[in-house]
């Protein structure tokens, strides 16, 4: 290998704690949501173990940066961020098309969704944190403690996450949002294991 490739690979450990640790991410999280051993990932971050495809990858999604940010692959002179969109599966069926328009590190991360209707009862959930939604297009339900309300375009919603709260599309048509989150929610809405 090149002196240059070796430097590339000694650099990817101190980035991919730099990483977690901007996130205010423990060893612990970034273990569950990878499948990936705290020891491993220790070591990793220590240099003591070569970074390969297999970690990396994993490491990469749960912290949703391209892989060329985590091994620092030169620019290529595209300032375009190309993003890619998630599909999530919700309560009764339905999915949630998530697309990440933030790339930086810590908190809040922006979110678009598109929410399909769902059909049944609200599953409402509590984690810590705050969240910000805002109605791009279509009707939004929020059902927030023991408050059940009806968002439209251009309308916005502040909360706690400690309460209980959901939200969905109305109406048997999609909705489309802008959510506002940090780690605690993103985790929720997005890494949930599906029941």
């Amino acid at each position: 290998m090149t002196d240059a490739i070796n430097q590339a690979l000694a650099e990817v450990g101190p980035r991919l704690k730099r990483v977690r640790t901007q996130r205010r991410v423990t060893l612990a999280d970034l273990s569950e949501a990878t499948g990936i051993s705290k020891s491993t990932l220790s070591r990793l971050e220590a240099g003591q173990r070569k970074p390969s495809l297999e970690l990396l990858l994993p490491i990469a999604q749960a912290h949703q940066v391209p892989l060329d940010e985590l091994v620092g692959a030169p620019e290529v002179g595209d300032p375009r961020v190309r993003l890619t969109a998630r599909r999530i599966p919700r309560h009764n069926g339905a999915t949630m098309t998530v697309l990440p328009l933030t790339r930086q590190p810590g908190a809040p991360q922006a979110f678009k969704m598109i929410l399909e209707p769902e059909t049944g009862e609200p599953d409402p959930q509590v984690h810590e944190g705050y969240e910000w939604l805002y109605v791009l297009s279509g009707r939004l339900r929020l059902v927030l403690a023991d408050r059940d309300m009806t968002l439209g375009p251009g309308e916005a919603a502040e909360f706690d996450t400690r309460l209980p709260h959901w939200f969905g599309a109305v109406d048997g048509r999609p909705a489309e949002i802008l959510s506002l989150f940090g780690k605690q929610g993103e985790r929720l809405h997005l890494r949930a294991k599906s029941r």
